[in-house]
């Protein structure tokens, strides 16, 4: 609205206060309607308060970068400007590595982007990927992870016969595999350094070189250092469903797990929580856990499903 001032006295003004009215009027209404315009006018988009946090992906058993195309699409529509990296290191059958050395190789590559980001950065990691990330919460004295997101992850292990085993492991089952992966050679495949047999939970325990270790299941001289430091992180976000058709027992995601008579036992029944050997019991208690179950959704479709990304990940990503 333009707001008009005095106006010239026009020809033949007679000079009365009748007349004096009519050539202000519309400079009274337009003083009158002054606090109004901000409401009258067009709202103009509510801009983010500062950048976003670089988000970092890391892929699971098998997989590529490739496989994160749809979250990429979904993370640049909804947080426009965000820098995502997909970390392209030990795809397809390399992701068959020890886990130990995985862990190396993706701690070189985060440390720089770490480096750049002062406020912290974000972490999705999916499956195997999962439990890379949290080993790198726990080896990184200095990790700035605002939200470490573990996307349908085995955080407290695997037990259950899947199309990866049977391809690896043609000739084992479930119930005689801990004779594979509980021998040296056997912990040189990742699969191996999170299988968990509760039927042989003292073999476990003795063999296994990476899942007892970061539980803090089993004594060693960095245990406390690595609990201090996997509590820097300012969020644990923990996503998994009972359709994921890989992960056994699903509640695996959340940290629950198969006691010897393969009863699932939740998070907080679990030892490891009851004696907050890495952190989680601290964790929960000052409300940093976040806990998102999700139906229908399979193994290999929650890094592309749109209804779990806007509901799981996009509220943790600012």
């Amino acid at each position: 609205m333009e707001v008009v001032g005095v106006c010239a006295e026009p020809s033949g003004w007679s000079g009365s206060m009748p007349g004096l009215w009519r050539q202000r009027l519309p400079s009274a209404w337009a003083l009158l309607l002054l606090p109004f315009l901000p409401l009258l006018m067009p709202a103009a988009p509510a801009a983010h308060r500062g950048s976003y946090k670089p988000v970092i992906v890391v892929h699971g058993l098998f997989d590529s970068s490739y496989s994160f195309r749809h979250l990429l699409d979904y993370i640049n529509e909804t947080h426009p400007g965000t820098v995502v990296t997909v970390l392209d290191l030990f795809d397809g059958r390399e992701s068959l590595r020890p886990l130990w050395e995985q862990v190396q190789g993706f701690r070189e590559a985060v440390v720089p982007i770490m480096e750049k980001a002062p406020e912290g950065v974000h972490l999705i990691c999916y499956s195997q990927g999962g439990l890379v990330c949290r080993a790198l919460l726990s080896v990184m004295d200095n990790h700035n992870v605002d939200s470490f997101i573990s996307l349908s992850s085995p955080q407290m292990g695997q037990y259950g016969d899947t199309d990866y085993l049977k391809w690896l492991f043609p000739t084992s089952m479930r119930s005689n595999l801990y004779r594979v992966c509980y021998s040296p050679w056997g912990q040189e495949f990742s699969i191996c350094n999170y299988w968990h047999d509760p039927h042989h939970d003292d073999l476990y325990l003795n063999a296994s070189s990476f899942l007892a270790l970061i539980n803090g299941e089993r004594d060693h001289p960095n245990a406390t250092a690595w609990r201090k430091n996997f509590l820097r992180v300012g969020r644990l976000v923990l996503i998994g469903g009972p359709d994921d058709g890989v992960i056994t027992p699903w509640q695996s995601s959340f940290f629950g797990f198969y006691d010897a008579n393969e009863t699932v036992l939740e998070m907080e029944e679990q030892p490891v929580y009851l004696r907050d050997s890495f952190g989680l019991k601290t964790l929960l208690a000052r409300g940093a856990i976040v806990r998102c179950p999700m139906a229908g959704i399979s193994h290999t479709t929650w890094h592309s499903n749109r209804t779990l990304y806007d509901t799981c990940i996009e509220p943790w990503l600012s």
